[in-house]
C-alpha cells in the first residue's frame, strides 16, 4: 500500500481502556523502568567503581563507572528496534510486558552480582552484559507506554495523555534516589560499599510484579487493533523506517539530545562532582536533587497543556532557548560555595528537563504511522540518547578537568542548540491523525 489510509471511527469489538486504566499503565511501568535505571545511575556516581574496578586510581574508577552506565545507551537503539519490530508487528500490549520483564530481571541480577573482590574480572564483565540488558528492555519501554498514551487519547489531548510516560522519569528518580538518600542516612559508608547499595537494585523485583499486573489487565490499542483489522502490517518495520521515514526520525532523535543533557549533567555528573570536588556529603546532594526533581514533574504537566493548546513546536522553542542560557550558569551557581547556588541550579535544570521532554511523549509517535509508530518513536527517543546521555557524564568529567565547568555548561548549551536546530526542521504535529496507517 503506498497511499494514506484513515480508519473511521468504527472500532472492532472490543473492549476500550479506560483512562484511568491507560494513565496507570503507562505512567506505572515507565516509572519502575526509569527507577531501575535511575538506581544504576546513582550506584554509579557513588560505588559502582570501588567495586568493580578497584585495582584503578579514584578518577580511573569514577571514568569506569561512568563507561559501565553508558553501556545501556548504546544498547538502547537496538532495543528499540527489537521491541520495535514486535510492537508493530505483534502488539503494543504484549511488548510492553516483556521489555518490563527483561529490565527488572537484569536489574535484580546486579544487586546479587558479586563484586571484583569475589570473582575477580568476571565481576566488571557481567556487569556489562546485565548493564546491556537494562538497556535493551528500557529500549523497547518509553515507546510502547507513549503510544499506549497517545493512542488511547481523545482529540486535543493527546500531549496531556503522553504526559503520563513522562512523569514516570520523576517518580522513579525521586523513589531511586530517596532510597539511597535512606540508605545513605541509615549506613556507615562501610555498611553501604559492602552491602547497602544491593538494596534498590533488589527492590525492582517487587516493583516490576506490580507493574506486570497493571499491564497485563490492559487491552490492545485500539488505533493498532485497527491496524490488525485492516491488514496494515508491514513484515519488517524497521526496513520500512529506515527507507521511507529516515528524516523524521532523525529530527526526532536530535530533538531529543537536550532533555538528555539536562538530566544526567545535572544528575549523575552533578552528583559525582559535588560529592568528591565540593564536598558535600552523599546525602546532602541526594536531598537537594529529590528536591529538584519535583520542579521536574511540576513542569511537565505544565508542559504537556500547552503543548496541547498552543502546538509542540513553540513549547520546545521556548524551552530549547533557556536551556541554552542555562547552560552558562553551571560555574557560577555550582563554584560560589553556597548550597543555594547548587540548588537552584538543579532546579533550574531540572524544571527545562520537564518542559522539553513533556511534548515528546506525543511529539515523536505524531511523527510516524500506526505501521512503524512503535519502532520509530522508540528509535528516535534512544538514538538521542546516544548524544545527549550515554556518555554525558564521562565526557562532563573529562571536560572539567580540560576547562572547568564552563566546559561543561557549554555541553549543555550545544546539545540544546542542535536539538533547537532539530525542532525548528519538524513541521508541527498537534492536528496529526494517528489513525493513518501509512
Amino acid at each position: 500500500m503506498t497511499t494514506s489510509t484513515t480508519y473511521s471511527e468504527a472500532s472492532p469489538d472490543k473492549p476500550v481502556n479506560s483512562a484511568t486504566r491507560v494513565a496507570t499503565a503507562s505512567f506505572i511501568g515507565t516509572a519502575i523502568e526509569f527507577y531501575d535505571f535511575y538506581v544504576y545511575a546513582t550506584a554509579a556516581a557513588l560505588v559502582i567503581g570501588p567495586v568493580f574496578f578497584p585495582q584503578t586510581s579514584g578518577t580511573a574508577q569514577m571514568l569506569s563507572a561512568f563507561l559501565t552506565f553508558g553501556i545501556a545507551f548504546l544498547a538502547r537503539p537496538l532495543g528499540s528496534f527489537l521491541f520495535g519490530h514486535f510492537g508493530d508487528r505483534v502488539g503494543r500490549k504484549s511488548t510492553l510486558v516483556a521489555s518490563l520483564l527483561l529490565m527488572g530481571v537484569c536489574t535484580t541480577l546486579i544487586g546479587v552480582l558479586p563484586g571484583y573482590a569475589t570473582i575477580g574480572a568476571w565481576a566488571p564483565i557481567l556487569l556489562c552484559v546485565l548493564r546491556f540488558g537494562q538497556g535493551l528492555g528500557l529500549g523497547g519501554e518509553w515507546g510502547g507506554a507513549a503510544l499506549l498514551a497517545t493512542e488511547n487519547a481523545p482529540k486535543g489531548k493527546r500531549a496531556w495523555y503522553g504526559m503520563f510516560p513522562q512523569l514516570g522519569p520523576s517518580i522513579g528518580f525521586l523513589a531511586a534516589n530517596g532510597l539511597f538518600l535512606i540508605l545513605a542516612m541509615s549506613l556507615t559508608d562501610e555498611q553501604f560499599r559492602s552491602w547497602g547499595w544491593r538494596i534498590p537494585f533488589l527492590l525492582s523485583a517487587a516493583l516490576v510484579m506490580v507493574g506486570l499486573y497493571v499491564r497485563l489487565k490492559l487491552e490492545e490499542t485500539p488505533v493498532f487493533a485497527k491496524a490488525i483489522a485492516q491488514h496494515e502490517r508491514v513484515k519488517m518495520p524497521i526496513v520500512e523506517l529506515f527507507s521511507q521515514y529516515w528524516a523524521p526520525m532523525l529530527l526526532g532523535a536530535a530533538s531529543m539530545v537536550v532533555c538528555y543533557a539536562l538530566f544526567y549533567i545535572s544528575t549523575v555528573f552533578s552528583l559525582s562532582y559535588g560529592v568528591s570536588t565540593l564536598g558535600y556529603t552523599r546525602e546532602t546532594f541526594l536531598g537537594l536533587l529529590c528536591f529538584a526533581v519535583l520542579f521536574m514533574a511540576a513542569a511537565t504537566p505544565l508542559s504537556a497543556w500547552a503543548s496541547d493548546r498552543y502546538g509542540r513546536k513553540p513549547v520546545l522553542i521556548v524551552g530549547g532557548v533557556l536551556a541554552v542560557l542555562s547552560g552558562f550558569l553551571m560555574e557560577p551557581l555550582l563554584t560560589q560555595g553556597s548550597t543555594w547556588g547548587v540548588a537552584l541550579f538543579l532546579c533550574i535544570e531540572l524544571f527545562l528537563m520537564g518542559v522539553t521532554f513533556a511534548p515528546m511523549g506525543a511529539l515523536l509517535p505524531e511523527l510516524f504511522p500506526t505501521r512503524v509508530r512503535y519502532s520509530g518513536a522508540s528509535a528516535a527517543y534512544n538514538l538521542g540518547g546516544i548524544v545527549g546521555a550515554s556518555a554525558a557524564p564521562f565526557f562532563a568529567q573529562k571536560l572539567v578537568s580540560m576547562g572547568g565547568l564552563s566546559w561543561v555548561g557549554g555541553y549543555v548549551s550545544g546539545a540544546a542548540i542542535l536539538s533547537l536546530i532539530a525542532v525548528l526542521c519538524l513541521k508541527e504535529t498537534r492536528e496529526a491523525d494517528l489513525n493513518k496507517v501509512v
